[in-house]
């Protein structure tokens, strides 16, 4: 989720996303990902985010939707039930776009199977 909140702020204060990434010690790629939403923005970086923007943390912050998958993998076990446990968390944004990609190429699919099946 893109964070407008944030971008209007800083675009107020005339401040680039170049400066803001050298302001918190990453490159622009990286900021621009944080505030389209892709990535994930830290306490401390908002924290210093809303110092810089001098502005209360607030005024900026907005919540990071995520959905968090739970991949139980006891393949690897003893047969005691003892396995691996991922935490997977992917911004919804994302998610949504990836599901829609899935949905064209299983149509996609379809389509293809209907026209083999016109040869069969």
């Amino acid at each position: 989720m893109e964070k407008t909140k944030l971008i209007e702020a800083r675009k107020r204060r005339n401040i680039s996303q170049e400066r803001m990434a050298d302001i918190l010690s990453m490159d622009v790629s990286n900021y621009n990902r944080r505030e389209k939403g892709t990535a994930k923005i830290s306490l401390p970086e908002w924290q210093k985010i809303a110092e810089v923007l001098e502005v209360p943390i607030e005024d900026i912050f907005e919540n990071e939707e995520s959905l968090v998958f739970i991949f139980n993998d006891n393949s690897t076990g003893n047969g005691n039930g003892i396995g691996n446990t991922n935490n997977y968390n992917i911004p919804l944004s994302l998610w949504e776009s990836q599901k829609k990609y899935i949905d064209k190429l299983e149509e996609e699919i379809e389509a293809l199977k209907a026209e083999i099946a016109k040869y069969k």
